[in-house]
């Protein structure tokens, strides 16, 4: 199959684009084109994309007036000109994200081949989120590209100055800022939280309407995103309010939960760190702030190629929980089973509030899955560490070879 992944590869973007061209309607990208004007007078949260699907929710422009003044020269672009543009930025950021993934695993991994990387982005465009975020003309794959690259920089300015100004057109970047705290890249944080601001003083000084609107209301305001009940919401706060048939908010089963997942997610960045593991650190906090997330459509859930990359490549991969973790996130992804839960449950009205219990294991399936990696970071164990603890072992049984178990485990 290696011999042949470019032609695979060939014939997977041709499907794609067939598709893309006639069965899509990248809604998401309408909305970014058409409400991106608004916010030179001042109306940019009264915008509502009309769709004409039955039952179909009005789209609002949910970003920071940020995003919306960078969206201005695509909106300046005929239809047609702005949605390929879009689609082959979208494109290369998934080129960018799956080989910046693989240049982050640490050294000493035996790291993909070309071959291989051809294979992974020729399957990548066929996984929900990826294929669910060409479809609607979402920016998620492109900020995950910026993050990626940003924090796989060795200078401290470039990968602070990246996750902040993607933080400033989507807010979901800045769970990155987990990365740099957990890796004590002090200078890296500082940089990422000025550059923010200043996303958000610039607006405010071009758009001081929408942006009080913005940071004041809108924000507060998940409604005007949707149905938090959705099984597409694959955020913590979503799966549980399927569960009980009713929005939680932020009562105590949600800060129980929440509390649990963060120190899942706290083991994973103490023992990435530990190894010096920096892309097992960025999908652990960019997996955490998915969860913690009032509302993550699933085709938020881009970060599941790096963290495909990792489970499958990374220094643990022989591990069992990454077997594990690896199988149900291409099982998850691949059968569409987030999607395909949410037609079933809109068969039934009676159902859109509280999920039947047999659907509740596919309705909570990226959260699952997002544990299943948290454990695998946390607890794997790769064949070097299995070897280094052998060696220690051996040292305590025979105290004369400590010194060479010493130098070979090192400081």
């Amino acid at each position: 199959m290696l011999r042949h992944a470019a032609w695979l590869l060939g014939l997977s973007l041709l499907v794609h684009l067939v598709l893309t061209l006639t069965a899509t309607d990248m809604f998401d990208l309408r909305v970014y084109y058409r409400a991106a004007p608004h916010v030179l007078s001042g109306s940019l949260y009264d915008f509502q994309l009309v769709r004409a699907d039955p039952g179909a929710l009005p789209l609002p422009f949910t970003y920071p007036p940020f995003a919306a003044l960078l969206f201005l020269p695509l909106a300046a672009l005929p239809w047609w000109a702005a949605a390929g543009i879009w689609h082959l930025l979208s494109l290369l950021s998934l080129v960018l994200l799956i080989r910046g993934a693989a240049r982050m695993l640490p050294e000493g991994t035996a790291r993909p081949t070309r071959d291989q990387l051809t294979l992974w982005t020729a399957g990548a465009l066929w996984l929900e989120p990826v294929r669910h975020t060409f479809n609607l003309g979402q920016i998620s794959l492109i900020l995950g590209a910026v993050v990626l690259t940003a924090v796989g920089h060795r200078r401290p300015v470039v990968a602070g100055l990246g996750v902040g100004l993607a933080a400033g057109i989507k807010l979901t970047p800045a769970a990155c800022g987990l990365y740099f705290l957990a890796a004590r890249k002090w200078a890296a944080a500082a940089w990422s939280a000025a550059a923010f601001a200043a996303t958000v003083g610039l607006a405010w000084l071009l758009a001081p309407a929408d942006s009080a609107q913005f940071w004041f209301h809108a924000l507060r305001d998940t409604g005007r995103i949707g149905h938090l009940e959705s099984p597409e919401n694959q955020s913590l706060r979503g799966a549980l309010t399927r569960f009980v048939g009713h929005d939680i908010g932020f009562a105590a089963p949600w800060w129980i939960a929440a509390a649990l997942v963060t120190v899942a997610a706290g083991l994973a960045l103490r023992t990435a760190a530990r190894r010096g593991d920096t892309l097992a650190m960025v999908i652990t906090a960019q997996l955490l702030g998915l969860l913690l997330c009032p509302i993550s459509w699933s085709h938020h859930w881009v970060w599941i190629l790096p963290t495909l990359i990792w489970l499958v490549h990374g220094p643990l991969a022989r591990a069992a929980w990454c077997r594990v973790a690896a199988a149900a996130w291409l099982v998850a992804t691949a059968t569409w089973a987030v999607p395909l839960t949410g037609v079933v449950t809109n068969l039934n009205p009676a159902a859109t509030a509280r999920t039947p219990w047999y659907l509740l294991g596919p309705s909570w399936i990226y959260p699952l899955c997002a544990l299943l990696t948290f454990a695998a970071i946390a607890l794997g164990r790769g064949d070097g560490e299995s070897a280094q603890s052998a060696s220690a072992a051996t040292a305590l049984a025979n105290p004369d070879q400590a010194a060479v178990v010493k130098v070979s485990a090192g400081p």
